[in-house]
């Protein structure tokens, strides 16, 4: 574990490989360690790093205080990036993590030089869904998240995960979890109590036709609900954007299946 120290913080990451830089951000309850299935697989040829992001794992927050907003995170990316010293990388995110990551892009776009998304968390607006369907989802994640929270900030924790993983991929996600798979889990709970105000913004499609970048969308075969509309929303209206998806899998699709998911990377950034 290396680490290195952007706005006043030391975000920590993993570092394998050589060749082109590729960065990897990961979602929510996740740290670098969720990319360890693929860092083997991802660094045949290239660079790979899967960073930490501020205030989840290896460090321990209780939730309290400030430095948990989307807009911390994103400036953190990209001081983390220009930090690097290696010019434009390839930026993969997952869920909380492609939202970042997408954010990112339309900031600085000159700080990547190709866009994986797989399955960018968060809402949409009503000029990509219709307004009935923009709300009901968004207070469905917000729904999510805070019944989760509420759990985990009275001692529940294990309660408040389930609630929250049962609620993306179905009942019994929880409990069919490999324990490492469940203890990253445990070990960045209380980040979702920061998640609950982090002030994240809903897409629009004006912010969706702004990206340029040359971009990839992953999504599993099976993923359902808001994700998935997600997917298909911004995958219809950035320019030039692929999609591919995983067959049998869901949004977790690079635990499920981190071969396929690595070559629907590499593919794309090989290109």
């Amino acid at each position: 574990m290396k680490y290195l120290h952007v706005n006043g913080y030391d975000m920590a990451y993993v570092e394998v490989g050589a060749g082109p830089l590729l960065v990897c951000v990961h979602g929510t309850l996740g740290d670098f360690r969720v990319w360890s299935p693929l860092l083997g697989l991802l660094s045949c040829g290239h660079r790979v790093i899967a960073l930490s992001l501020r205030r989840y794992f290896p460090e321990r927050w209780d939730g309290a205080g400030a430095g948990f907003t989307i807009a911390q995170h994103v400036a953190d990316l990209i001081a983390f990036i220009e930090g690097l010293g290696a010019g434009a990388v390839d930026l993969v995110g997952h869920s909380r993590g492609g939202h970042l990551a997408f954010r990112l892009a339309q900031q600085r776009p000159e700080l990547i030089r190709k866009l994986v998304l797989a399955e960018p968390g968060g809402d949409l607006d009503t000029s990509l869904a219709g307004a009935q369907s923009a709300t009901a989802a968004k207070q469905s994640s917000g729904a999510r998240v805070a019944a989760a929270a509420a759990k985990i900030l009275a001692g529940d924790v294990d309660g408040g995960l389930a609630s929250f993983v049962d609620g993306i991929d179905g009942p019994g996600t929880w409990r069919q979890r490999s324990e490492s798979s469940k203890q990253m889990r445990r070990d960045n709970a209380r980040t979702l109590l920061g998640q609950i105000d982090e002030g994240r913004l809903p897409y629009t499609r004006a912010d969706a036709e702004s990206i340029r970048i040359p971009t990839l969308l992953i999504g599993g075969e099976n993923t359902k609900g808001s994700l998935a509309n997600n997917l298909r929303a911004l995958a219809a209206h950035m320019p030039g954007a692929r999609v591919a998806m995983i067959p049998k899998a869901t949004h977790m699709m690079y635990e499920q299946d981190p071969v396929r998911f690595s070559a629907a990377v590499l593919d794309f950034v090989d290109s």
